[in-house]
C-alpha cells in the first residue's frame, strides 16, 4: 500500500488487466505526470501541489513499478513500450480524457514517445525532460560512455533483482546511487525522500519489473516502425549536466519533433522535476497554458 500520509489522494483502476495505482489532484486542463527508473509517482511531489493548482494533475506508478501490478510475463511480452502507449491510453480512457498533455522522461519518455507515435489524437501537448530519442542512436555504445551504462547489462541478469533486493539496504545503496550520480547537486536527496523510493522498489516484483524494461529494450532493440516524428507540440528541457544522457545528445532534436521549443537547464542534471521544481512548474504551465 503506498503511503496515507504524503498529502496527496491515491486511486486505483483496472487497466488492461492491471490494478493500477496513482495520484490525483487538483483541477483544468488534463496534465499526466510520468515516471521513468528508477520512479514511481513519487518522483514527482515537489511538482503535482503546484501543478495542481492549475491542471487536473494524474500521476501514475507505471506497470511494474511501486504500488501497481506487476505482470508475470517475459520482458518482451508484458515490458515493451507498445505495452505502456496502451496502458497510457486505457488510463486516458479510465479518467474520461478525451486528450492530455504529458510530462516525461528517463524510460517514461520512451513509453510517451511511442504514445504520441501510436495515439497522436489523444495528446495534447508533450513536455520531455533529457529524453532518450532516436537521434541518439549508437551514442549509448561509445567506448567512452559506456561506464555510464554498466547497469543496463547489469539489469539483463536474471540474479540482478535478487542482489539488489537481498536487503533493504542493499536496494537504498543502489537506488541512492543513481538518484545522486545522476544529479547535478549529490547531496540533493535526503534521507525522507529515499526512503519512499526504498519502499517503493521494497514492493514484491518492483525492482524486476523495472529491470524488465531494460531486458525488453536489449531483446526487443526497440525498432521504430513508420514515421519516427512526433508532432505535436513539445517542449524539451534538458539539464547540462546529466552524466547518463549528456547535453550533447541533444543535437539532433529538431530531426524528431518539428514542433519545437527547447532550452538549456543550467546546473542541473537528470531528475529535472527534484533538482529545479520552481523552474519546471513554471515552464510546464507557460507552455501548456500559454501564460506565467
Amino acid at each position: 500500500m503506498p503511503p496515507q500520509n504524503d498529502g496527496f489522494t491515491h486511486e486505483y483502476a483496472a487497466i488492461n488487466g492491471l490494478k493500477y495505482h496513482y495520484v490525483r489532484q487538483g483541477s483544468g486542463p488534463p496534465l499526466l505526470l510520468v515516471h521513468g527508473w528508477p520512479g514511481f509517482y513519487y518522483e514527482w511531489h515537489l511538482n503535482i501541489g503546484p501543478l495542481s493548482e492549475r491542471f487536473d494533475v494524474v500521476v501514475p506508478d507505471m506497470r511494474g513499478y511501486a504500488y501497481t501490478d506487476k505482470p508475470d510475463l517475459k520482458p518482451e511480452e508484458g515490458y515493451r513500450p507498445t505495452e505502456f502507449a496502451d496502458d497510457i491510453r486505457a488510463l486516458l480512457d479510465h479518467l474520461g480524457w478525451e486528450k492530455s498533455s504529458i510530462v516525461s522522461h528517463d524510460f517514461g519518455a520512451v513509453w510517451v514517445q511511442q504514445f504520441a507515435r501510436t495515439y497522436p489524437d489523444r495528446l495534447d501537448k508533450l513536455v520531455l525532460f533529457n529524453p532518450p530519442y532516436p537521434g541518439i542512436g549508437m551514442r549509448w555504445m561509445e567506448i567512452g560512455h559506456v561506464p555510464q551504462t554498466w547497469y543496463q547489462m547489469f539489469h539483463q541478469l536474471p540474479w540482478a533483482e535478487d542482489l539488489v533486493g537481498s536487503s533493504r539496504k542493499a536496494t537504498e545503496l543502489y537506488i541512492r546511487h543513481f538518484l545522486s550520480h545522476w544529479s547535478h547537486d549529490k547531496n540533493l536527496w535526503n534521507d525522507e525522500e529515499i526512503a519512499e523510493y526504498v519502499e517503493a522498489f521494497s514492493q514484491p516484483g518492483a525492482i524486476r519489473g523495472g529491470f524488465n524494461c531494460y531486458r525488453a529494450a536489449f531483446r526487443t532493440r526497440m525498432q521504430i516502425e513508420g514515421d519516427p516524428k512526433i508532432y505535436a507540440p513539445t517542449l524539451v528541457l534538458w539539464g547540462d549536466s546529466d552524466a547518463v544522457l549528456p547535453f550533447a545528445w541533444s543535437d539532433k532534436l529538431p530531426d524528431f519533433f518539428p514542433d519545437l521549443t527547447f532550452r538549456k537547464v543550467e546546473n542541473a542534471g537528470h531528475f529535472l522535476m527534484r533538482e529545479k521544481p520552481e523552474l519546471v512548474n513554471a515552464a510546464i504551465a507557460e507552455f501548456i497554458l500559454g501564460t506565467n
